[in-house]
């Protein structure tokens, strides 16, 4: 953890202390995740059962959820835990449902109407990371838009515990969000293993949620792979980005930092203040409230990660964080919401001291997977829209195919496509030639 003047820095110090950790082996990470899925493909659930026993240190003989285990997964947890993860869902499911958006439909010349409709994608395959933490919250951020959006095959994939069995409040959580069909399976073999099938688990037509560096590197991989399957969106290693003033409470900022830092010893955690005095005390914060916490053994490294940055305006603490594009962005300033404007690359943003990202992960309502390293310039988080497809529907009456077919021939022959053109021209003899001999009507063909 280092205090670090941003001004004093040159431009190629300044790349360095936004540079993030998970980054430093990108081709090694792609390579061993590519290894890993031609295994999968070769040997399918054999490959699946060696690869979890290799990395998760179990051997899992069936890859499926039982019933039994479904069942056993209710009765490990608390009424109070139910009750929580029921709530979240019920937050979830209320922002993600608002977004449904109504079919489109325009007269864009007379006679030529343009819809585009929404559907769902066919089959779904969703990633809950179960490494270092589970992530029920995963299975509910997940789960809950792909209900919503009606995807007819919604599977999960989510690493074994060491007694071979997945963890009961990812199950819990997955079937409260209408997901039955779970497997035991983690890491880049389960992207594999949902981007090409197995004779476990059914191939899908897109992959979603976030994981490590190899989890990433797998997505990435199958979905420029025609024969794989699409990804939602780079949800790799978690980051987090505050942005405070001399305003700000040095304890909470820390602990929004290490709320970050305790996921993996990946994870990074950036403040940017022009307070000095702010950051040192965020700094003896952070080795205050470290102690009391329970991932010692994650944080001793992640902490390493943390970067203090000292500018000289808040202007140019909005320009670090645009250039960095963090996957969370806490605004930890006055009169917050003012700034909002300024923010033109986050995958989230938390406005004002009393808006933990803690909030965002677990029930506050939009969704917890975002973009991270830096895809936050080009990305949006995870929303309705993106387990649907919009179709585009096109229908031109007679009429409309007299009055602007010609500007498709003339468009056709300035692209040198004579077929194109032949498409139009054909069809427009054909209504002179009907007109001519009363044959064709205006709604006939």
């Amino acid at each position: 953890m280092r205090i670090l003047v941003w001004n004093s820095l040159s431009a190629a110090q300044q790349r360095a202390a936004l540079q993030r950790p998970a980054q430093r082996d990108a081709a090694g990470i792609a390579a061993a995740a590519q290894a890993i899925i031609d295994e999968v493909r070769r040997n399918g659930d054999a490959a699946l059962r060696d690869l979890t026993q290799r990395f998760d240190g179990v051997r899992v003989e069936e890859l499926s959820v039982s019933a039994q285990e479904f069942a056993a997964a209710e009765r490990a947890l608390t009424p109070a835990q139910h009750a929580a993860i029921a709530t979240a869902i019920g937050t979830v499911h209320a922002f993600h449902a608002a977004q449904a958006a109504p079919p489109l439909r325009v007269e864009t010349a007379p006679g030529v109407v343009c819809e585009r409709i929404s559907v769902p994608v066919r089959a779904v395959g969703l990633y809950v990371p179960a490494g270092s933490a589970p992530l029920p919250s995963t299975a509910i951020m997940l789960a809950v838009p792909a209900a919503i959006a009606g995807c007819p095959v919604r599977i999960l994939c989510t690493a074994p515990k060491r007694d071979g069995a997945a963890d009961p409040a990812v199950l819990v959580a997955a079937r409260k969000a209408g997901v039955e069909r779970v497997f035991k399976v983690g890491g880049a073999q389960a992207i594999a293993a949902m981007a090409y099938g197995t004779a476990s688990v059914p191939k899908c037509d897109k992959l979603f949620g976030p994981g490590n560096a190899w989890v990433t590197a797998a997505k990435l991989l199958v979905a420029n792979d025609a024969a794989g399957a699409a990804a939602d969106l780079p949800a790799g290693v978690t980051e987090v980005l505050v942005i405070a003033d001399d305003g700000a409470r040095a304890d909470f900022v820390a602990a929004d930092l290490l709320a970050q830092a305790e996921h993996s010893t990946e994870a990074q955690a950036l403040l940017v203040t022009p307070s000095a005095a702010l950051a040192r005390n965020v700094a003896e914060q952070i080795r205050h409230q470290v102690g009391a916490l329970s991932r010692s053994a994650i944080l001793e490294k992640s902490v390493a990660n943390i970067r203090l940055l000292v500018v000289d305006s808040l202007d140019t603490a909005f320009g670090v964080a645009n250039e960095y594009a963090p996957e969370h962005l806490l605004l930890e300033i006055t009169e917050a919401r003012r700034w909002l404007g300024r923010v033109s690359a986050a995958g989230a943003v938390f406005l004002g001291s009393w808006s933990p990202e803690s909030m965002g992960d677990y029930c506050s309502g939009p969704n917890h997977t975002l973009p991270t390293y830096g895809y936050a310039r080009a990305y949006s988080g995870l929303s309705l829209e993106d387990f649907q497809k919009r179709i585009t529907v096109q229908e031109l009456t007679p009429a409309g195919l007299r009055g602007l077919g010609p500007t498709a021939q003339i468009l056709a022959g300035l692209e040198g496509l004579d077929a194109h053109a032949a498409a139009v021209t054909i069809r427009l003899a054909a209504l002179e030639r009907g007109a001519a001999g009363g044959e064709l009507s205006e709604a006939g063909s």
